[in-house]
């Protein structure tokens, strides 16, 4: 193979396939379909899956474990990133933590871990703390504000029809 061969017949605008438009187009008559058979007829769709009568490749790969989508995803962070990131008397908070890169991607709570050394007096707000990150954080002259969990949708359920119900 030729280093030039492998953008020949690559076009980026592809104009579409006009179907149906006279014997002359190309694609008249039957539309690329041919004659016969289950791919001519009219509403006829197959899954993305499907390998021409063959065990799919989805159906052929072992699957292992489990995912819990209702999994509460949490973000931990040591005691010695915010040693080295904030200044004495700071707020601590997602906010701030995901203006200084220090919180990343998608999570629903946040955890303080004790790992690490404090210094400086900070205000930190999370939703959890280890037992050695707030015994730290309160030694420092700090302050722990536990912020409030997020709700699950079966607890809200519950409380609505005890609304209900009174």
């Amino acid at each position: 193979m030729n280093l030039d061969d492998v953008n020949r017949g690559i076009q980026k605008h592809r104009r579409r396939k006009r179907l149906g438009r006279g014997i002359g187009s190309g694609h008249g008559k039957t539309c690329g379909k041919g004659h016969k058979g289950q791919h001519s007829r009219a509403g006829y769709s197959r899954k993305p899956v499907f390998q021409g009568g063959a065990m799919p490749l989805v159906r052929r790969v072992p699957k292992r474990g489990f995912n819990n989508k209702f999994a509460i995803r949490v973000q931990i962070l040591n005691l010695a990133a915010l040693e080295t990131s904030f200044q004495d008397g700071e707020d601590v908070n997602i906010e701030s933590l995901l203006t200084k890169s220090l919180a990343r991607g998608r999570f629903d709570e946040l955890k303080i871990l004790g790992n690490g050394q404090l210094s400086k007096k900070l205000r930190v707000s999370a939703h959890q703390f280890s037992k050695s990150a707030a015994e730290k954080i309160k030694k420092a002259g700090g302050e722990v504000v536990i912020l409030p969990a997020k709700t699950p949708v079966e607890a809200k359920k519950r409380q609505a029809k005890a609304l209900t119900k009174k």
